[in-house]
């Protein structure tokens, strides 16, 4: 699908880090960019010298995923692009000092990452739906949804986040089948070891440390690289039902 002055995209979490370069990304191919998330000041910054357009988004909560929709469709008039990276990350072990891994914190994850990326998805096929078709092939949208080698190779303290993860490999191809008679392709991207504003916080020489363990290029991946990832998939059209590793070929020890 080609990304053109009429395509209307959203990014969750697209505040910062790996959402805010695929803000970056779609709006320099111009496109007109919507980010969801819950960082008013940042998000509505960027918006503002991006061109795009914000919204208030908490991505568990069906309901205010469904009324920023609308706003979005009335406000456009379209959708045409969803790129899920919205998340969160705090770690917890299954067990630790004698005690269980808190319910609460695995389920707020769980419901973050999976359930926000399910929210965003299936309410946004209702729109994209509507779409004529874009191309030859009838294509009417794309989803890019955001996983982590973590789903693969959780490490210590990770099981909700590994879990959560897991869970978007998981549904993705199913997802893709379920849309495919919509012209509706959907794609996971699985990153490795990137700057983001959780690593961007550690001393240099633990993140020249983290960096050194990816095989090549040993180093951590930009947030730009991700983006890149995000725009072809969009517009390579055989793309479809697949997560693609984005990782220097690391493979996470338990540590």
């Amino acid at each position: 699908m080609k990304i053109t002055p009429q395509t209307v995209a959203i990014v969750t979490g697209g505040a910062s880090g790996l959402g805010a370069a695929v803000v970056e990304a779609l709006s320099d191919c111009g496109a007109q960019v919507v980010i969801f998330d819950l960082n008013a000041d940042v998000g509505t910054a960027l918006a503002t010298r991006v061109g795009g357009h914000f919204h208030n988004v908490d991505v568990s909560d069906p309901k205010s995923v469904s009324t920023a929709l609308t706003q979005v469709e009335e406000n456009l008039g379209a959708l045409h692009v969803l790129v899920n990276c919205a998340g969160i990350g705090p770690a917890a072990k299954t067990l630790s000092r004698g005690a269980a891994h808190d319910p609460s914190i695995f389920s707020k994850v769980v419901q973050v990452n999976l359930m926000g990326s399910f929210n965003c998805a299936s309410q946004a096929t209702v729109l994209m739906s509507k779409n004529t078709s874009l191309d030859a092939d009838g294509a009417r949208g794309v989803i890019v949804n955001t996983a982590s080698v973590a789903a693969y190779d959780g490490q210590v303290g990770q099981v909700a986040y590994a879990a959560s993860k897991g869970g978007i490999v998981a549904m993705t191809l199913p997802m893709a089948r379920d849309l495919a008679s919509h012209g509706i392709r959907v794609c996971t991207i699985a990153p490795g070891l990137f700057h983001t504003p959780l690593l961007d916080g550690l001393p240099q020489e633990m993140q020249d440390s983290l960096g050194k363990q990816v095989p090549f290029p040993s180093r951590l991946g930009q947030p730009s690289e991700y983006a890149a990832m995000v725009q072809h998939i969009i517009e390579n059209s055989m793309l479809n039902g697949e997560v693609i590793r984005l990782d220097g070929a690391i493979r996470m020890a338990p540590r």
